[in-house]
Protein backbone atom coordinates (compact mmCIF):
# COMPACT_ATOMS: atom_id res chain seq x y z
CA UNK A 1 0.00 0.00 0.00
CA UNK A 2 3.15 2.43 -0.35
CA UNK A 3 2.74 5.02 2.54
CA UNK A 4 -0.41 4.82 3.07
CA UNK A 5 -2.35 1.93 5.08
CA UNK A 6 -4.00 1.27 8.12
CA UNK A 7 -1.67 2.82 11.07
CA UNK A 8 -1.30 1.50 14.36
CA UNK A 9 -3.66 4.09 15.34
CA UNK A 10 -6.91 4.29 14.61
CA UNK A 11 -7.50 5.77 11.53
CA UNK A 12 -6.39 5.52 8.00
CA UNK A 13 -3.53 8.55 8.11
CA UNK A 14 -0.42 8.40 6.26
CA UNK A 15 2.63 6.84 8.03
CA UNK A 16 5.34 9.09 9.34
CA UNK A 17 3.15 12.01 8.55
CA UNK A 18 2.10 15.09 10.97
CA UNK A 19 -0.89 13.31 10.93
CA UNK A 20 -0.25 10.10 11.81
CA UNK A 21 2.20 11.56 14.98
CA UNK A 22 -0.14 13.93 16.18
CA UNK A 23 -3.81 13.48 15.48
CA UNK A 24 -5.64 13.52 19.00
CA UNK A 25 -8.17 10.69 17.07
CA UNK A 26 -5.64 8.19 17.45
CA UNK A 27 -4.01 6.62 19.87
CA UNK A 28 -0.45 7.63 19.45
CA UNK A 29 0.90 10.88 20.76
CA UNK A 30 3.41 12.65 22.24
CA UNK A 31 3.94 10.62 25.08
CA UNK A 32 4.38 7.69 23.51
CA UNK A 33 6.80 9.31 21.31
CA UNK A 34 9.10 10.76 24.00
CA UNK A 35 8.54 7.37 25.55
CA UNK A 36 10.37 5.66 22.30
CA UNK A 37 13.01 9.05 21.82
CA UNK A 38 16.90 7.68 21.46
CA UNK A 39 18.82 8.33 24.61
CA UNK A 40 22.58 8.37 24.71
CA UNK A 41 23.83 4.52 26.32
CA UNK A 42 25.87 5.16 29.23
CA UNK A 43 25.89 6.93 32.26
CA UNK A 44 25.44 10.97 32.20
CA UNK A 45 28.25 13.03 32.29
CA UNK A 46 29.95 13.97 35.61
CA UNK A 47 29.02 17.26 36.64
CA UNK A 48 31.08 20.62 36.90
CA UNK A 49 32.12 21.79 39.98
CA UNK A 50 34.69 24.62 39.60
CA UNK A 51 34.39 27.44 36.47
CA UNK A 52 38.08 28.76 35.09
CA UNK A 53 38.31 32.31 33.49
CA UNK A 54 41.40 32.45 31.55
CA UNK A 55 43.28 35.38 29.97
CA UNK A 56 45.45 34.43 27.17
CA UNK A 57 47.78 36.24 24.69
CA UNK A 58 47.77 35.79 20.74
CA UNK A 59 50.97 37.46 19.34
CA UNK A 60 53.50 37.22 16.34
CA UNK A 61 52.23 35.12 13.68
CA UNK A 62 49.54 33.10 15.77
CA UNK A 63 47.21 37.10 14.88
CA UNK A 64 46.26 35.12 12.02
CA UNK A 65 44.72 32.61 13.52
CA UNK A 66 40.78 32.41 13.44
CA UNK A 67 39.14 31.50 16.11
CA UNK A 68 38.16 27.95 15.22
CA UNK A 69 41.83 28.18 14.88
CA UNK A 70 41.93 28.81 18.66
CA UNK A 71 39.52 26.38 19.59
CA UNK A 72 41.12 23.42 17.69
CA UNK A 73 44.26 24.51 19.57
CA UNK A 74 42.42 24.69 22.75
CA UNK A 75 40.84 21.52 22.81
CA UNK A 76 44.11 19.51 21.52
CA UNK A 77 45.74 21.61 24.76
CA UNK A 78 43.39 20.38 27.16
CA UNK A 79 43.83 17.32 26.30
CA UNK A 80 47.29 17.08 26.33
CA UNK A 81 47.38 19.25 29.74
CA UNK A 82 44.86 16.41 31.24
CA UNK A 83 42.43 18.52 33.06
CA UNK A 84 39.31 17.19 33.87
CA UNK A 85 37.24 19.05 32.12
CA UNK A 86 33.49 18.88 32.07
CA UNK A 87 31.37 17.61 29.14
CA UNK A 88 27.95 18.36 28.07
CA UNK A 89 25.27 16.02 28.01
CA UNK A 90 23.90 13.91 24.35
CA UNK A 91 24.84 11.78 21.77
CA UNK A 92 28.04 14.37 20.72
CA UNK A 93 29.11 15.71 24.22
CA UNK A 94 31.86 18.59 23.74
CA UNK A 95 33.98 20.28 26.31
CA UNK A 96 32.32 22.97 27.96
CA UNK A 97 34.11 25.60 26.69
CA UNK A 98 32.74 29.34 26.45
CA UNK A 99 34.65 32.38 24.13
CA UNK A 100 34.45 36.21 25.03
CA UNK A 101 33.93 38.23 22.51
CA UNK A 102 37.69 37.24 19.99
CA UNK A 103 39.75 39.95 18.35
CA UNK A 104 39.36 39.67 14.54
CA UNK A 105 42.07 37.71 12.92
CA UNK A 106 45.08 39.22 12.21
CA UNK A 107 44.98 41.80 15.04
CA UNK A 108 47.65 40.69 18.15
CA UNK A 109 45.89 41.05 21.25
CA UNK A 110 46.93 40.45 25.20
CA UNK A 111 43.62 40.25 26.70
CA UNK A 112 41.54 37.26 25.08
CA UNK A 113 39.30 35.30 27.42
CA UNK A 114 37.69 32.02 27.80
CA UNK A 115 36.11 29.84 30.35
CA UNK A 116 35.89 26.43 30.84
CA UNK A 117 34.28 23.74 33.75
CA UNK A 118 35.93 21.00 35.41
CA UNK A 119 34.77 18.17 37.10
CA UNK A 120 37.72 17.87 39.64
CA UNK A 121 38.89 20.96 41.60
CA UNK A 122 42.08 22.57 40.36
CA UNK A 123 44.84 24.84 41.20
CA UNK A 124 44.31 27.38 38.41
CA UNK A 125 48.15 28.28 38.45
CA UNK A 126 48.70 24.40 38.10
CA UNK A 127 46.09 25.10 34.95
CA UNK A 128 47.58 28.06 33.58
CA UNK A 129 51.65 26.63 33.48
CA UNK A 130 50.08 22.89 31.84
CA UNK A 131 48.00 24.89 28.94
CA UNK A 132 50.87 26.92 28.55
CA UNK A 133 52.52 24.67 27.64
CA UNK A 134 50.71 23.11 25.73
CA UNK A 135 49.35 25.68 23.52
CA UNK A 136 51.78 27.01 20.54
CA UNK A 137 53.74 29.77 20.72
CA UNK A 138 52.27 32.77 20.34
CA UNK A 139 49.26 31.78 22.23
CA UNK A 140 50.35 32.34 25.66
CA UNK A 141 47.92 31.74 28.65
CA UNK A 142 48.71 34.65 31.01
CA UNK A 143 46.38 34.06 33.97
CA UNK A 144 44.24 31.73 35.37
CA UNK A 145 40.94 32.21 38.37
CA UNK A 146 38.67 30.59 39.45
CA UNK A 147 34.96 32.22 38.75
CA UNK A 148 33.10 32.11 41.92
CA UNK A 149 29.06 31.78 41.52
CA UNK A 150 26.65 34.48 41.69
CA UNK A 151 29.18 37.20 40.15
CA UNK A 152 28.31 38.74 37.14
CA UNK A 153 29.19 36.74 33.61
CA UNK A 154 32.52 37.38 31.95
CA UNK A 155 30.92 38.26 28.64
CA UNK A 156 28.79 41.01 30.65
CA UNK A 157 32.23 43.06 32.24
CA UNK A 158 33.60 43.55 28.30
CA UNK A 159 32.67 46.55 27.87
CA UNK A 160 35.02 48.21 25.56
CA UNK A 161 38.79 47.37 24.42
CA UNK A 162 41.87 49.31 24.65
CA UNK A 163 43.74 49.14 21.13
CA UNK A 164 46.95 50.22 19.75
CA UNK A 165 47.42 51.23 15.47
CA UNK A 166 51.19 51.71 14.91
CA UNK A 167 51.57 53.20 11.60
CA UNK A 168 54.72 53.17 9.99
CA UNK A 169 56.18 55.94 7.90
CA UNK A 170 53.35 58.21 8.82
CA UNK A 171 53.76 61.16 10.43
CA UNK A 172 52.55 61.89 13.82
CA UNK A 173 51.16 65.29 12.89
CA UNK A 174 48.63 64.07 10.07
CA UNK A 175 47.42 61.04 11.93
CA UNK A 176 46.73 63.59 15.44
CA UNK A 177 45.24 65.71 12.72
CA UNK A 178 42.43 62.78 11.38
CA UNK A 179 41.77 61.70 14.96
CA UNK A 180 40.65 65.73 16.01
CA UNK A 181 38.36 66.03 13.30
CA UNK A 182 37.12 62.27 13.89
CA UNK A 183 36.26 63.29 17.28
CA UNK A 184 34.38 66.48 16.36
CA UNK A 185 31.93 64.70 14.28
CA UNK A 186 28.77 63.55 16.12
CA UNK A 187 28.28 60.58 13.60
CA UNK A 188 30.66 58.61 10.68
CA UNK A 189 29.05 56.15 9.29
CA UNK A 190 30.83 53.29 7.44
CA UNK A 191 29.82 49.95 5.36
CA UNK A 192 30.80 46.70 5.77
CA UNK A 193 30.07 43.63 4.36
CA UNK A 194 29.04 40.79 6.78
CA UNK A 195 27.34 37.39 6.70
CA UNK A 196 24.31 38.52 5.58
CA UNK A 197 25.69 41.18 2.69
CA UNK A 198 26.62 44.90 3.35
CA UNK A 199 25.97 46.68 7.03
CA UNK A 200 26.04 50.93 7.54
CA UNK A 201 26.49 51.31 11.26
CA UNK A 202 28.07 54.35 13.15
CA UNK A 203 31.12 54.43 14.73
CA UNK A 204 31.78 57.59 16.28
CA UNK A 205 29.27 56.47 18.42
CA UNK A 206 31.65 53.82 20.11
CA UNK A 207 34.68 55.80 19.97
CA UNK A 208 35.46 56.40 23.65
CA UNK A 209 39.03 58.27 23.16
CA UNK A 210 41.56 58.62 20.15
CA UNK A 211 44.74 60.15 20.87
CA UNK A 212 47.96 60.14 18.65
CA UNK A 213 51.59 60.39 19.68
CA UNK A 214 54.94 59.43 18.34
CA UNK A 215 56.95 55.79 19.13
CA UNK A 216 59.56 55.84 21.33
CA UNK A 217 61.91 55.38 18.81
CA UNK A 218 60.34 57.66 16.42
CA UNK A 219 59.76 55.23 13.68
CA UNK A 220 56.02 54.87 13.53
CA UNK A 221 52.98 57.26 14.92
CA UNK A 222 51.08 55.33 17.23
CA UNK A 223 47.27 55.46 17.76
CA UNK A 224 45.50 54.45 20.44
CA UNK A 225 41.64 54.08 20.68
CA UNK A 226 39.50 52.93 23.50
CA UNK A 227 36.13 51.40 22.04
CA UNK A 228 33.14 50.33 23.30
CA UNK A 229 31.52 47.26 22.52
CA UNK A 230 28.18 47.41 20.65
CA UNK A 231 26.58 45.81 18.18
CA UNK A 232 28.26 45.23 15.37
CA UNK A 233 31.06 45.04 16.94
CA UNK A 234 33.67 48.24 15.43
CA UNK A 235 36.47 46.94 15.23
CA UNK A 236 40.20 49.29 14.11
CA UNK A 237 39.30 48.69 10.91
CA UNK A 238 36.13 50.19 11.13
CA UNK A 239 37.85 53.26 13.00
CA UNK A 240 40.93 53.25 10.12
CA UNK A 241 37.73 53.64 7.26
CA UNK A 242 36.01 56.14 9.49
CA UNK A 243 39.35 58.45 9.75
CA UNK A 244 40.10 57.87 5.80
CA UNK A 245 36.07 59.24 5.59
CA UNK A 246 36.38 62.43 7.62
CA UNK A 247 40.81 62.99 7.02
CA UNK A 248 41.25 61.21 3.68
CA UNK A 249 43.72 59.42 6.26
CA UNK A 250 45.68 57.00 4.07
CA UNK A 251 48.04 55.03 5.95
CA UNK A 252 51.26 53.79 3.45
CA UNK A 253 50.83 50.48 5.26
CA UNK A 254 48.90 48.50 6.64
CA UNK A 255 48.85 49.61 10.81
CA UNK A 256 49.80 46.80 13.64
CA UNK A 257 46.78 46.31 15.76
CA UNK A 258 47.12 45.06 19.05
CA UNK A 259 44.31 44.91 21.51
CA UNK A 260 46.12 45.87 25.53
CA UNK A 261 43.04 45.19 27.12
CA UNK A 262 39.19 44.61 27.20
CA UNK A 263 36.86 45.14 30.68
CA UNK A 264 34.90 47.45 32.65
CA UNK A 265 35.01 50.93 30.94
CA UNK A 266 35.46 54.13 33.02
CA UNK A 267 34.16 56.79 31.41
CA UNK A 268 35.56 59.56 33.46
CA UNK A 269 39.27 58.45 33.29
CA UNK A 270 38.43 56.25 29.42
CA UNK A 271 40.45 53.64 30.57
CA UNK A 272 39.55 49.39 30.28
CA UNK A 273 39.73 48.25 33.91
CA UNK A 274 40.55 44.47 34.30
CA UNK A 275 37.66 42.06 34.48
CA UNK A 276 39.15 39.34 36.41
CA UNK A 277 39.44 41.91 39.52
CA UNK A 278 36.52 40.91 41.45
CA UNK A 279 36.97 37.24 41.06
CA UNK A 280 40.70 37.63 42.44
CA UNK A 281 39.64 39.59 45.16
CA UNK A 282 36.57 37.24 46.28
CA UNK A 283 39.18 34.26 45.86
CA UNK A 284 41.67 36.24 48.16
CA UNK A 285 44.70 35.88 45.40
Amino acid sequence: MGSWGQSRCVGLVPRGTRADRFNPGTRCGPGILAAMARTPDGPPPAPAVQKLRVRYAKRGRLRFSSTRDFQRALERALRRAAVPMAFSAGFHPHPKVSYANAAPTGTASEAEYFEISVTERVDPQRVRAALDEALPQGLDVLEVVEAPPGLPSLADRLQASDWTMEFRGMPVEGLADAAARMLAQERVEVTRVMKNGPRTFDVRGAVVSLVASPSQDGTCAILRLVVRHTTPAVRPDDVLTALHSVAALTPPTPPLVTRLAQGPLRLATATVTDPLVADQDIDGI
